[in-house]
């Protein structure tokens, strides 16, 4: 077989984002010295130019509307657009990474080419009950909740049609896809991976340590770097955290970096608390682990989590967890028995929970969490990938 030619699109990469954007950067790593392949990346961005990485790895740039606010993410959807990497490149794999308007759009676009490529999608949010069911239940409105969740996902069968696999990475996610009409011989689990070398219990900073201790060994710490909304859990931790405070009988020592609507949110409750800290965007995967190594526990309050690679991290830095009590989050702790699942999702249960963890015997709960991550790394990820995208090929020859 010859070198195989990939491009990707997807709509949900954004400079500042979190597992969508850490996921193609490892792809990218994985392909930049990868002799029997091409991989192009589409990058919506400001402006149109190429990148030339390597010779198995280009990036092509592409102007694209940017959605106003604090979320970064550019748009692409104009047939001229997206039909530049195809003719380009004649790929034989493409892979789309976002379910709105881009899947419909990519399939209508490679339609007429002399050599049409094989259409594959990673399934990396689960939409219909992250963006639409939540959206209508939150409002209590149950029947109408499920009807959204039931049209959205009929909107993903009529996007996908034309798809010879969807990738996912929770088993939760594909049974409900399965539920929902999408083929089983059509899903394939694709579980993502952690920079080993780079998240471990030894990134650990002492001077991080007694900073955010101030003083106090038994101070509880925390690292927050999940994007500032409210899926991620956001309003209800900083709802729980003056209750946390008073069960503890001190404050516990936060440390929140990243970007997001709630933004504002976070910067009022640093000036508010004198051990919450708002340390910026961190886009250092090194120092991302300093921080995650340097505290006691992670929380993973997202119930609608694909995969969940920032927990993955946390994990795999040593940190004891709070989990959601759905998606990944709860697929993650149930298999590592590395802390407690949410069973509520209230300020003062969430304060019930991270008091009961702080009280468990932290040291056994961080190692069954650094144990369970080792099973997973980006090189096994993209290796089953690309022995997936082989198969295709060879299946349709």
């Amino acid at each position: 077989m010859s070198r195989l030619v990939i491009v990707d699109y997807n709509n949900f990469w954004s400079p500042s984002g979190g597992g969508v954007r850490r996921y193609h950067l490892e792809r990218m790593k994985f392909y930049k010295d990868k002799t029997d392949a091409l991989l192009v990346f589409v990058q919506n961005d400001g402006r149109t130019f190429t990148e030339k990485v390597s010779d198995s790895l280009i990036i092509e740039h592409t102007k694209a509307f940017r959605f106003p606010g604090n979320w970064e993410y550019r748009f692409l959807w104009k047939n001229a657009d997206i039909q530049v990497a195809l003719k380009k490149y004649q790929p034989d794999i493409v892979e789309v990474g976002s379910p709105y308007i881009l899947p419909k759009a990519v399939s209508k676009a490679s339609k007429n080419m002399a050599k049409r490529p094989v259409l594959t999608a990673f399934w990396h949010a689960d939409f219909p009950v992250t963006y639409v069911r939540r959206f209508f239940e939150k409002w209590g409105f149950k029947r109408l909740a499920q009807f959204g969740e039931n049209a959205a996902f009929a909107y993903a069968r009529s996007s996908f049609k034309d798809y010879a696999v969807l990738e996912a990475s929770c088993h939760e996610v594909m049974e409900r896809m399965q539920r929902h009409g999408f083929a089983e011989n059509r899903l394939e689990w694709i579980p993502l991976g952690v920079d080993l070398q780079t998240f471990r219990p030894e990134a650990a900073d002492e001077k991080l340590v007694n900073e955010i201790k101030v003083g106090n060994p038994e101070r509880l710490t925390i690292f927050f770097p999940h994007r500032f909304c409210d899926e991620k859990g956001l309003r209800l931790f900083l709802d729980a955290y003056p209750i946390l405070c008073e069960k503890l009988g001190h404050e516990p020592a936060v440390l929140f970096a990243g970007t997001g609507p709630d933004l504002p949110r976070v910067q009022k409750a640093a000036e508010t608390y004198k051990h919450i800290r708002y340390e910026g965007f961190i886009q250092d995967a090194a120092e991302m682990a300093r921080h995650y190594a340097s505290v006691d526990l992670g929380l993973a309050l997202s119930g609608w989590e694909t995969f969940g690679l920032s927990i993955l991290e946390s994990m795999a830095c040593g940190n004891a967890l709070v989990a959601a009590s759905t998606g990944a989050a709860a697929e993650h702790l149930k298999n590592s028995g590395a802390g407690i699942i949410l069973e509520e999702r209230t300020p003062q249960a969430l304060a019930n929970a991270i008091l009961k963890i702080s009280q468990m015997g932290i040291a056994n709960l961080k190692s069954k969490a650094t144990d369970y991550a080792k099973k997973f790394s980006w090189q096994s990820c993209f290796e089953r990938q690309f022995a997936l995208y082989q198969k295709i090929i060879k299946d349709r020859l």
